[in-house]
């Protein structure tokens, strides 16, 4: 009888460090949905698989802190995009793995993080990234912190994009439906209100 895969301890980032061009500049993480922010949403569902969570985000610390251990912000002002944000999460993070979501998809479910740990634990080296088709979703992922130093090489390179820097180094894939309802990027006002509707 196979032994069981031991499921690696990791830190948590929440992504929530954007402009919100597509919410009109808003807060994004701070959105009401269903009566709470998007944040309380990712917090519910990852307080139970960390004692390191940690949330980037730009402005409104005063709020964010209640839903995290630590809060990490870019090292520029210009908001230079989600990778700036695992840049300084894999920089902070305790654990040797780092689960990052985004703070626009509150319907991602604990089924879907316990199997982005199981692939971890089965290739503790390499990056685990959600797949949709042929479409990889980079903000979905859990990532070894050993991949610190080839992310900021790519990062002084001027690279800005987590895909191009993390499929170069090998990513295992998990791999959803093309239309798994819980990925959805609840990323516009309209399809905010669509999705609380549809309950």
């Amino acid at each position: 009888m196979p032994r069981p895969v031991r499921l690696p301890a990791c830190s948590v980032l929440l992504l929530a460090g954007g402009r919100g061009q597509r919410v009109g500049g808003a807060d994004k993480g701070l959105l009401e949905w269903r009566g709470r922010p998007l944040i309380a949403h990712l917090h519910a569902l990852v307080r139970p698989f960390t004692d390191d969570l940690i949330i980037s985000c730009n402005r409104n610390t005063d709020r964010y802190a209640a839903y995290a251990d630590r809060l990490v912000q870019d090292d520029s002002p210009d908001f230079p995009g989600p990778l700036a944000g695992i840049r300084a999460g894999l920089a902070a993070a305790r654990h040797d793995h780092l689960l990052v979501l985004p703070c626009d998809a509150p319907l991602i479910d604990a089924v879907l993080l316990k199997e982005l740990s199981r692939l971890a634990a089965q290739h503790p080296e390499q990056a685990v990234m959600v797949r949709q088709a042929k479409y990889w979703q980079p903000l979905v992922c859990m990532l070894p912190k050993r991949l610190s130093a080839s992310l900021e090489e790519a990062w002084q390179r001027g690279e800005r994009s987590p895909q191009r820097v993390f499929l170069p180094l090998g990513v295992i894939p998990l791999d959803c439906a093309p239309d798994d309802p819980r990925l959805a990027n609840l990323n516009t006002p309209e399809l905010l209100a669509n999705a609380a509707a549809a309950r």
